[in-house]
Order: structure tokens, then sequence, then C-alpha cells
């Protein structure tokens, strides 16, 4: 295969994957919305709680 040819294939998958990455995030809703604040603050209590029913010493 010549050089010239893998680059291009090489671009062209680029421009593949930023374009599904643009799909992706357009598709998300807003990350600053109330609600998915307080899942991820609701989350991480439950796994910090989880860690310290693990981690219990006797």
């Amino acid at each position: 295969m010549y050089p010239d040819s893998y680059l291009y294939v090489e671009r062209a998958r680029a421009r593949e994957l930023r374009a599904d990455a643009d799909r992706y995030r357009l598709a998300q809703p807003p990350s600053g919305s109330v609600v998915r604040t307080l899942e991820k603050r609701l989350g991480w209590a439950l796994v910090e709680t989880g860690l310290r029913l693990v981690y219990r010493h006797y």
C-alpha cells in the first residue's frame, strides 16, 4: 500500500470519528442541568457510602 493512500484512509476515518463525536455531543442534554448535577452528587454519595461499608475495620 502506498503511503499516500494510507494517509487518505486515516484522514477519512478521522473525519468519520469527528462526525460521530459531534452527533453524540449534540444528542446529550446540557451538562449544566440541575438534574444532571444532582444525579452526579447522589451517585458519588452512594459510591462513598459503599466504600465505607466495604472497608469498615472490625
